[in-house]
């Protein structure tokens, strides 16, 4: 099997496990934004923000490194077996460290929902690093079930704890730590992790080599959370906890067009540290990041056509502020996909100091435009911000890399996707009915267009995956 029918079937298999769970955030958005008030929405957002915050604090990323050095150790069992016992020791050391630093701080602290900053953030990183260890061993098919299990007892128990029990923001902070111990559950002993682990192999050796590769992504964590989530705290601080509710339900799209990045992002990143090496790397990588970008500004583009229509049924009318929020943070998504796509290159090449280096350099435009703009044009200062930023960190990340490959992106479909983002915004705003209709048309006509071959080898892998599992 060649390198790009290899990387496409790893990315349906994930695929298969991930697009669910996304459909059924959508449709159980009209239970969360009826039934909760924007403060419990900007509550339940703000908590699980901190923790995003906290999980690369205390883990020093060493997931990324574990999965990182799997990759390469996946014919050795002594070497397998060492990272992962090591990393296992290592992640229980430092969790423990945390949770005794939070009991002390945590006296200091008064909010109803402070417990969950413990809860959840040692579930979180647990069934991060088994998630990461699996998809290192080469695992897709449990690395997809495990993140599926998570995200349906996650959105089950919120319906059981909300609909039912009326618990409110506790209800989905608590179903939140109840689905990442079933993911932890789950792949600890369908993934016999189990088999991995003994205190006689950890080595403070291979801990030093993976802490080398891991503390660079540290600041690069922050960062993508100062991205993602320093809105939220700006927003809160300034505006108010009710309007950090209203932009957390504008940045649900977003977030979704993204988590459906990540899925081809993962078997990106294995594909690229395989053939990184590789003499024709450069056409290579050029042909799949030109491919993904066309596939995923089209996507973009569809969710900005067909929003006028599902808004309304989507989302309560309490958060009506957030539509105008969402073609800007669409757009700003794409740029996003551009940054994913490059970073797979700083990974392979093992050069978390740059990886590091560009974030850092956007997250500080991302704070300085947001803080500015903030009191004068309001919510809008954090998608603009976001733009803004991720614009930036594209452009000097596709100049960066060519010290070690060069990459081209199609000068047409640049043209063509510029004016079209254009077109799709302006008939956003204006909202009329016929312009709406025709601009879903004109989508359904340019995803044809531009990504003709692409859909063609996607069908002709389904139906030979079809024929060989008879499913």
């Amino acid at each position: 099997m060649n390198r790009e029918k290899k990387f496409l079937k790893n990315t349906l298999i994930i695929t298969i496990g991930k697009i669910s769970t996304q459909l059924i955030t959508f449709l159980l958005l009209p239970l969360y934004t009826a039934i909760l008030t924007t403060e419990e929405y900007g509550i339940v957002d703000l908590l699980n923000t901190l923790v995003s915050l906290l999980i690369p604090i205390v883990t020093f990323q060493i997931e990324q490194a574990v999965f990182r050095k799997l990759i390469d150790s996946r014919n050795n069992d002594v070497e397998i077996k060492t990272a992962i016992s090591t990393t296992i020791f290592t992640i229980t050391i430092q969790s423990s460290i945390y949770l005794m630093i939070f009991c002390i701080i945590a006296k200091f602290i008064h909010n109803d929902y402070k417990y969950f900053l413990a809860t959840n953030v040692i579930t979180c990183i647990y069934s991060n690093i088994l998630l990461q260890i699996i998809r290192g061993l080469g695992d897709n098919r449990k690395y997809a079930i495990g993140s599926f299990l998570t995200a349906l007892a996650t959105l089950s128990l919120n319906v059981l704890f909300i609909a039912k029990f009326h618990w409110g923001a506790y209800g989905m902070l608590a179903a939140t730590f109840i689905g990442n111990s079933i993911c932890c559950i789950y792949l600890f002993f369908t993934g016999k992790i189990y088999k991995y682990i003994s205190i006689k192999v950890y080595s403070g050796k291979l801990l030093k080599k993976l802490w080398k590769y891991s503390l660079p992504l540290i600041p690069n964590a922050i960062s993508w959370w100062i991205f993602n989530s320093s809105d939220r705290i700006i927003v809160t601080s300034v505006l108010g906890i009710s309007k950090n509710g209203i932009l957390s339900a504008s940045y649900k799209f977003s977030n979704a067009f993204i988590s459906l990045y990540s899925i081809f992002n993962l078997t990106w990143t294995e594909s690229a540290a395989l053939h990184i090496d590789d003499k024709d790397s450069s056409e290579y990588f050029t042909k799949i990041i030109n491919v993904l970008l066309k596939l995923f500004t089209s996507i973009c583009f569809g969710i900005i056509a067909i929003m006028p229509f599902a808004f309304p049924i989507l989302i309560n009318i309490k958060f009506q502020e957030a539509y105008n929020q969402i073609p800007i943070l669409m757009i700003s998504s794409i740029f996003n996909v551009i940054v994913g796509l490059l970073s797979v290159i700083y990974i392979a090449k093992k050069d978390t100091k740059a990886v590091a280096k560009t974030s850092i350099i956007a997250a500080i435009i991302n704070l300085i435009v947001n803080i500015s703009l903030i009191k004068f044009i309001g919510l809008y200062a954090a998608s603009v911000s976001t733009l803004v930023s991720y614009f930036a960190m594209a452009v000097y990340r596709l100049k960066d890399v060519r010290k070690y490959i060069t990459i081209t992106i199609d000068s047409t479909f640049v043209k063509t996707s510029l004016l079209m983002a254009i077109l799709f915004c302006t008939s956003y705003y204006i909202n009329n009915l016929y312009l709406n209709i025709f601009m879903v048309l004109l989508t359904i006509i340019y995803t044809w267009i531009i990504n003709k071959k692409s859909i063609k080898m996607i069908f002709s892998l389904l139906q030979n995956y079809y024929k060989k599992h008879k499913i």
